[in-house]
């Protein structure tokens, strides 16, 4: 956790800002290259989290582990909780693992990342959360146009000011529900922000886009000031 206690009136998440292994598991059977690519973590969001931590004076509350071990926007009875294959990809260490593994995941990694949100949204009552994640500039042979976008169920005020404001600066570079739209699989806005009656916005941004601190600064930005 960055920056705790701060007095923004955003909560910002990373629920794939990390790609850490518990050593216990070894490397999952994936090798480094894999690693290192879009199925371990969303690249670019520790270090767009951290800065915008910086300029909004907000706390960020980020998963360091893999995506690989546990999918923290994923419900844990989800069937992409814990994969066993991810964009073409093999998982070894994923497969046919028991109730007594999953459990123990869930409790190890999954909980204690929710409980540390959720404790941070009880303590200032009417904090909107912002949940960050990256996209590959490519995915199946096709290119994405956007630089960002924006993701909502039509039911976000927040969603639909941050999208104007940013489709003020770079037009239809901005996505409206693309490259991905919220839909039941997402986990951590709707649990978080609908017993609550909280606003929110999850924001993506393309990979390229945080490859370089320059780009990561110009982001955390054109973002900010979408915010406030």
């Amino acid at each position: 956790m960055l920056n705790p206690g701060a007095p923004s009136g955003f909560l910002l998440v990373g629920d794939h800002a990390g790609d850490a292994i518990p050593p216990r598991l070894g490397d999952l059977g994936v090798g480094p290259a894999d690693r290192a690519r879009h199925i371990a973590c969303d690249l670019g969001v520790a270090a767009l989290g951290r800065a915008l931590s910086v300029r909004l004076d907000a706390t960020f509350i980020s998963q360091r582990y893999s995506r690989l071990v546990i999918d923290c926007n994923r419900s844990p009875d989800h069937p992409q909780s814990i994969v066993e294959t991810s964009d073409g990809t093999s998982v070894p260490g994923n497969a046919g693992l028991g109730d007594r593994e999953r459990v123990r995941r869930r409790r190890e990694i999954f909980e204690p990342y929710h409980a540390a949100i959720a404790a941070a949204l009880d303590a200032r009552p009417g904090r909107r959360l912002v949940s960050l994640h990256s996209f590959t500039p490519v995915m199946q042979g096709q290119r994405r146009p956007w630089r960002l976008g924006v993701l909502h169920r039509d039911d976000s005020p927040l969603s639909r000011s941050v999208l104007a404001r940013l489709r003020g600066r770079l037009g239809e570079a901005v996505g409206d529900n693309e490259p991905y739209r919220m839909d039941g699989d997402d986990f951590t806005v709707p649990h978080h922000c609908d017993p609550r009656g909280l606003d929110y916005l999850e924001l993506e941004v393309r990979q390229d886009e945080l490859a370089h601190p320059d780009g990561v600064a110009a982001i955390a930005a054109l973002v900010a000031d979408a915010l406030v």
